[in-house]
């Protein structure tokens, strides 16, 4: 069993103010307890806030130069690949993630390192701009200056991942961070913390705080606070987003999604829905981007309702630490609930059960366990195809022609990703190209971390990875000088 009885704060690892106030860490597997960890209160969040505001005010982390901002970062990245099973293993037992998730996503890390410090070193952090009037008897000179203090919120759900792609922006731009992690990733966010230490941040640049969502309130509303950076919930992104404004700090959101995965007629079938095992099903169903609605040309309707059952069906569900897994359990009984009422409701609409339902797997009735689920004949007005429900449920919608499909997919509060599957590299372009999204994968290509990753509609305000992402943890200003 693992013991966290302090918080990291400013770069040391301190006593938290209420020593009281420690929750203990169950598995999502068997609700054995892995751990306990001390979490933090507002009077925590003051002095994180503090120390970050004195680092960036009077530090001498913003005044680095961006090179050696750049090796810390690398430095960390070189430390977390050396403890890549390590890291795996934590967010697995902890999250419930399946192995094969958490180990395949250590690469992934370190390409997010990757192309953000590509555009750290090709970023432009001072350059004069070319006049667009010959006359101009000036030069205009633009500086990338880091904000200030940075409040990220990320959620449980892939928690290395999301506080990678907030902390090494900010970080390389010069801020100073307060990160706020989910109380169910105490344990490994404090593993996050170590390797972080290590590399040699100074003082106050950084805290991690795990902590309940009041706490996170009294964080994005703290007055010396001068950026928010969130990943969760539509509805806890409203919220955000109005302190925000209030307040006016700057802000990014990067938040739900209900994508849709089209099939088109000429698509190879196999190929896709072997796809969809990762594309619509990884994590264990929880994650923002998957493909959850897949979209079916009615001529060969049957054919993928067919293609999809037998594939989840081949799935095992179980121990995350077994080999041979590819489902483990939803992180808490109530996100368990929550999958479970969601079949319900989809019974009740009158969507066909094609495979799964609302009963534990058998065995695993000490889990958070569901069983995964297809529902067919489902149309795209009902609860199931427009609600973002988390987990391992799939909605296979029926489509008449190419532009029936299309605005089926658009159809949506949400536009974070979507897939196109065909024969014909042009075509998936075309229709990409027509998807109100903002990724699209054609015929299963991996994410890009070069390209701006966020959401159109429901489902965000501002990207990440990449130039892009860094240039959101960067204010601009314009210098002008007699020539």
């Amino acid at each position: 069993m693992t013991v966290r009885d302090k918080l990291y704060i400013g770069g040391a690892w301190v006593a938290p103010s209420d020593p009281n106030l420690r929750i203990d860490i169950l598995s999502p597997h068997d609700q054995s307890l892995l751990g306990s960890a001390a979490q933090a209160v507002p009077a925590d969040v003051d002095a994180a806030v503090a120390a970050a505001r004195a680092a960036f005010d009077d530090g001498l982390w913003p005044r680095t130069s961006p090179e050696e901002r750049q090796e810390i970062v690398r430095r960390y990245d070189a430390l977390r690949a050396a403890r890549a099973d390590e890291v795996a293993r934590a967010i697995s037992v902890e999250n419930g993630s399946a192995g094969w998730f958490t180990k395949a996503g250590q690469p992934f890390l370190n390409r997010q390192v990757k192309a953000y410090l590509k555009a750290a070193e090709e970023f432009g952090w001072e350059e004069i701009i070319e006049p667009s009037d010959p006359s101009v008897t000036f030069d205009t000179i633009v500086r990338r200056e880091a904000i200030g203090v940075v409040a990220a919120v990320i959620p449980w759900n892939s928690p290395f991942s999301a506080a990678t792609a907030k902390l090494v922006p900010a970080l390389l731009a010069g801020n100073t961070v307060v990160l706020k992690v989910s109380p169910e990733n105490s344990l490994s966010m404090m593993l996050l913390a170590d390797l972080w230490h290590e590399a040699g941040l100074p003082a106050g640049v950084l805290s991690i705080l795990p902590a309940d969502r009041e706490t996170s309130e009294y964080l994005v509303s703290h007055p010396d606070v001068d950026k928010i950076a969130f990943t969760g919930s539509t509805r806890a992104g409203r919220r955000i987003a109005s302190i925000a404004g209030e307040h006016l700090k700057r802000v990014s959101l990067e938040l739900g999604g209900k994508s849709a995965a089209l099939i088109l007629d000429d698509a190879d079938l196999d190929a896709a829905v072997q796809g969809l095992r990762f594309g619509s099903l990884a994590n264990n169903g929880e994650a923002c981007i998957l493909q959850t609605r897949i979209l079916a040309p009615r001529s060969r309707y049957e054919e993928v309702v067919a293609a999809v059952k037998a594939m989840v069906e081949s799935l095992k569900v179980g121990d995350p630490s077994a080999p041979d897994t590819f489902i483990g359990p939803m992180i808490r009984p109530d996100q368990q609930q929550r999958v479970i009422d969601y079949i319900h409701i989809g019974m009740a609409e009158g969507a066909r059960l094609v495979t799964g339902g609302p009963q534990i797997p058998e065995g695993l009735e000490k889990g958070n366990y569901v069983t995964p689920t297809v529902f067919a004949d489902v149309d795209n007005s009902m609860r199931i195809a427009q609600e973002e429900i988390f987990g391992p449920v799939l909605s296979v919608i029926a489509y008449h022609d190419e532009d029936d499909a299309v605005r089926i997919a658009n159809d949506s509060d949400y536009g974070l990703s979507g897939g196109i599957w065909t024969i014909d590299p042009a075509r998936a372009l075309a229709v990409a190209r027509r998807l109100r999204t903002g990724t699209v994968t054609l015929n299963g290509s991996p994410m890009s971390f070069d390209g701006p990753f966020g959401g159109y509609k429901a489902s965000g305000i501002g990207r990440e990875y990449g130039k892009v992402g860094l240039t959101g943890y960067v204010e601009h200003k314009t210098i002008t000088r007699n020539r």
